[in-house]
């Protein structure tokens, strides 16, 4: 985990400029809730691409991310309250636990919790509705592909599973494409986006190989939505 933080927080000034997926994944879950929420909680909330997107008043949104890069971007204002904290670490769920949220929301960040299965009992913990976007294991499918290599994600299935141990959820899974005009700017993106969270699964060599052999000028993303 150490790994995606550095890669966040190196890259938290240019973020934006690369989170084109990031802004539609958050875009859809804030568009998908009907219920205008009045305490919010937003779990690995970064610079704070959900705040920016709601747009009904509400009381308290509470952001919680591990970098203290991407929360000084985060928009601020006495309804907004910035938390430094892994969700990762019990020790944020011991500190969130003692307040009411109306909804969760976790756009692009849980894909990378190292153990799935304790963060989403930890989050029904919290006794709240949630929305959630998570990446599986079809993001940079031709990528992986072309390398030889396995996604470091869970596949969509493997996460179904698991948000269905805990809560009861309407399901939806969404395949995005971005492209791109060479595929220099393709391995920037995925450099600077976050997507990649910091996992560097090839070397120098390997690298410039896959930039070789690449066969299109693409990116794909599967993202799994849940939400009840």
């Amino acid at each position: 985990m150490k790994a995606v933080q550095k890669e966040f927080s190196r890259f938290a000034d240019t973020y934006a400029q690369y989170n084109i997926i990031q802004n539609r994944v958050a875009q859809k879950l804030v568009e998908e809730c009907k219920d205008a929420p009045q305490r919010i909680l937003d779990l690995g909330c970064g610079s704070g691409t959900i705040a920016k997107k709601i747009n009904w008043p509400y009381e308290k949104l509470t952001g919680a991310d591990f970098s203290a890069e991407m929360l000084a971007l985060h928009p601020k204002s006495e309804k907004i309250a910035c938390r430094l904290g892994d969700f990762n670490d019990e020790k944020l769920f011991e500190a969130l636990v003692s307040e009411r949220y109306d909804r969760i929301f976790s756009a692009s960040s849980l894909q990378w919790a190292e153990d799935l299965d304790k963060t989403l009992y930890q989050i029904s913990q919290l006794n709240a509705p949630v929305s959630l976007a998570i990446f599986t294991s079809k993001t940079f499918k031709t990528l992986h592909e072309t390398a030889g290599i396995s996604s470091p994600l869970r596949s969509a299935d493997e996460v179904s599973y698991l948000l269905g141990q805990y809560f009861r959820l309407e399901t939806e899974l969404v395949e995005y494409e971005l492209e791109f005009e060479s595929i220099e700017e393709i391995f920037a993106y995925i450099k600077k986006s976050g997507v990649s969270g910091g996992r560097n699964l090839l070397g120098y060599t390997q690298v410039k190989t896959l930039m070789k052999n690449y066969p299109t000028k693409s990116l794909s993303f599967e993202v799994l939505f849940a939400r009840n």
